[in-house]
């Protein structure tokens, strides 16, 4: 008999920031394991061209324009991801970002932060998983099933310097999870689950300036990076594969509330 506990076949996810270097390596992942994916960005070139990949290989895929702290434009979104596809799942909140006004460098201090730039980090990190979680959850309850999985980070866990803006949002992530797992769950039943994923240190578009020089040698703040990772090294994009796997699946049904550390052992060590 076939065991189908990580079966993912047939299930309908939804992954805003998908044409990201993490959300769009999930999206592809996810459609090779059977998954119907929605994927929700911005960019409209950009999208088309991962959900034609999807396709091409086999997969199943449509993109959407979205604006994940527009609550109209998501409302939207899940009318006509209930049209094509009658269901929605899984959602992953997969958006953020930084910007360089919300960080603190070697030569500046707290008093140089930029406010409003902090409060765009915190919108696009908070703000936009929450709503997204709000507009899609209400899909989930009315077909009494939902499963929720949200992108915090190395930097919820530990206060990391100069990323102040990302770290403070994405702490809050990481408490917003918890606080919906338990919403969920009490008021609706346990067919509700709500995780988060914690990635260490992966190289992506949004911080490859500050890891990488332009000679593609590690900058010092990846040698302090990786002096206190056990593992000595970056982590790869597919490395997350198989924790969101597990999180997607029907193996982690009893698992709800908790945030997966995925990070070569930096949350661990210490000296």
């Amino acid at each position: 008999m076939e065991n189908k506990l990580f079966s993912i076949a047939g299930k309908v996810i939804v992954i805003t920031g998908g044409c990201g270097v993490l959300g769009s390596d999930m999206a592809q992942y996810l459609a090779k394991e059977g998954a119907k994916i929605v994927i929700l960005d911005r960019v409209q070139e950009k999208g088309d061209a991962l959900a034609d990949k999807i396709k091409q290989a086999g997969g199943d895929a449509i993109f959407l324009m979205t604006d994940v702290l527009n609550k109209e434009i998501l409302e939207q979104n899940r009318s006509e991801i209930i049209k094509v596809y009658g269901k929605i799942d899984v959602l992953v909140n997969a958006a953020g970002g930084n910007m360089p006004g919300a960080t603190i460098p070697p030569d500046k201090t707290i008093f140089d932060l930029a406010i409003d730039d902090f409060r765009k980090v915190v919108d696009l990190n908070l703000f936009g998983t929450v709503i997204p979680t709000m507009v899609f959850a209400k899909s989930m309850v009315e077909n009494g099933s939902g499963n929720i999985i949200n992108l915090a980070s190395e930097s919820a866990l530990r206060p990391l310097t100069r990323v102040v803006g990302y770290s403070a949002a994405k702490a809050a992530v990481a408490n917003f999870t918890k606080y919906m797992a338990g919403e969920l769950a009490i008021k609706f039943g346990s067919e509700f689950r709500v995780n988060a994923m914690a990635p260490g240190f992966f190289i992506t578009e949004q911080n490859r300036d500050l890891l990488l020089n332009p000679d593609g040698s590690f900058t010092d703040r990846s040698k302090t990076i990786l002096a206190h990772t056990p593992y000595g090294r970056f982590g790869d994009p597919e490395e997350l594969l198989g924790s969101l796997h597990y999180l997607v699946s029907d193996a982690s049904k009893f698992v709800t509330g908790t945030v997966l550390v995925i990070d070569g052992g930096f949350d661990a060590f210490s000296i």
